[in-house]
């Protein structure tokens, strides 16, 4: 990094003076075998410790890189362990403050260094999806000539955000959200090591465990909380940081919810049971807790997609892909924004006209064929595309439905065994009413009158 004369003077104060900085900023691992999770882009020689100099020989030199991750999640610390450890000249930018201007500065800065000095340029670019097409452009020619190492940031998807040939000529690095483990063992470095609060407190599991929920996979919000609990402790008196003192600092109450035990199970069957009864403020106060407990949005969306075929099903036939959406949209984004995803489609299923005929639809199926009544298929639908496939009967009289008025050839599907059987009773809830009088006119078409032994 190329510090003026104030960057110096406030690292200089920094150095004498460690207090004077935020706690995330003081724990920002030096090495790059300080950096907690994130394990898969740290093996020997991958491109962030070719950046950092191990490694380097030979024709190959250190590749261009995106980050893409959520918050928290180490993206700025993976660059400033470069700056720290590179012996390349290291320049930092905003796309929130900086240009076009700004980035052709460090460009041509970049060319005098090599040409003059034969040192190389290492450019961290934040946020660099809230560049425009344009200002990426200006990128272009510095990265493929090498006239800087690009180290870019973001944290949304860099196929939507960032334009293909900026993206070719880059390494694509996907950062995952950090662990109860990692944070776990941040935070216990936060309480011990000089740097951090030098053992001035302890943190008893509970309000460990509650800093955890809170955290959400994001180690600043997490190094964050840790310093607001700790300065109220410090500051009465007290020799280690309570559950209460976590819940008054960050105003944020410890939910009863244990990912891993009843709890987890218990809340999230109450959230299906209650959009199955159309209760949708009870479910939205179950999602609100299971969001609040730090509950994996994953595991929310897949329920939500459970539920909206077994409950809902053709009586309101937008009730999956709105679910499916939902769990499309939870994997790309995440927390905290994801809650607004999964209300969206929890407010959905519970509104929704329900149906449990396909649930049980299925099930009467699947009871016969485990009974044993399945039988050959008919032999009029049987494959004839191979030879010897017409001696053996095979396709011989089927009707073509397309070639039939009204689309519905009068022919034997089923088996014998369950010929007249009718597993789909329709509801007149919703759409559903519709499909209730298309199965009633088709089987009097087909002269399926039914025995009295299906699903209804």
């Amino acid at each position: 990094m190329e510090p003026d004369l104030f960057t110096a003077a406030a690292e200089d104060r920094q150095e004498k003076d460690p207090s004077s900085s935020p706690l995330a900023v003081r724990m920002r691992p030096r090495v790059l075998d300080e950096v907690v999770g994130q394990q898969h882009l740290l093996k020997p020689g991958s491109p962030l410790r070719r950046l950092v100099g191990e490694g380097v020989g030979g024709p190959a030199g250190a590749s261009s890189v995106i980050l893409w991750g959520p918050p928290g999640t180490g993206k700025t610390t993976l660059a400033y362990v470069v700056s720290k450890a590179t012996n390349k000249r290291f320049v930092e930018l905003s796309a929130i403050t900086a240009g076009v201007k700004e980035v052709r500065a460090v460009i041509e800065g970049a060319r005098r260094a090599t040409g003059g000095f034969g040192k190389e340029t290492v450019l961290f670019l934040d946020e660099i999806h809230r560049f425009s097409k344009a200002q990426q452009d200006s990128l272009l020619p510095a990265v493929e000539n090498r006239w800087v190492t690009l180290i870019a940031a973001t944290t949304e998807n860099p196929y939507f955000s960032i334009i293909s040939p900026l993206l070719s000529r880059s390494l694509l690095l996907t950062l995952e959200p950090l662990t109860d483990d990692d944070l776990r063992s941040l935070l216990r470095r936060a309480l011990t090591e000089e740097r951090g609060l030098g053992g001035a407190v302890a943190l008893p599991e509970e309000a460990e465990a509650h800093l955890l929920r809170i955290a959400g996979g994001d180690a600043r919000r997490a190094l964050t909380a840790l310093e607001a609990a700790a300065g109220a402790a410090i500051a009465t008196g007290e020799a280690e940081i309570t559950l209460e003192t976590v819940e008054a600092t960050v105003d944020r109450a410890a939910v009863k919810y244990d990912r891993d035990g009843d709890q987890h199970y218990d809340v999230a069957s109450a959230l299906i049971k209650s959009i199955r009864g159309s209760d949708v403020d009870a479910a939205l106060h179950y999602l609100a807790r299971m969001i609040e407990a730090g509950e994996d949005p994953r595991f929310i969306a897949r329920r939500l997609m459970i539920s909206a075929s077994e409950d809902i099903g053709l009586a309101d036939p937008t009730a999956l892909p709105t679910a499916v959406a939902a769990a499309q949209a939870v994997a790309m984004i995440g927390f905290p924004e994801a809650a607004l995803t999964l209300s969206h489609a929890t407010i959905a299923l519970a509104l929704a006209p329900k149906s449990n005929a396909a649930t049980l639809a299925i099930s009467a199926a699947q009871d016969d064929v485990r009974r044993g009544l399945a039988g050959p298929v008919p032999a009029h639908l049987r494959d004839g595309h191979y030879k010897g496939a017409a001696k053996l009967g095979h396709a011989q009289g089927y009707v073509y439905p397309h070639d039939v008025q009204g689309g519905i050839a009068a022919q034997q599907y089923a088996p014998d065994a369950v010929r007249d059987r009718q597993y789909y009773t329709p509801t007149r809830y919703g759409a559903e009413a519709r499909y209730a009088d298309v199965v009633e006119r088709v089987r009097e078409r087909l002269g399926r009158v039914g025995d009295g032994s299906g699903p209804a």
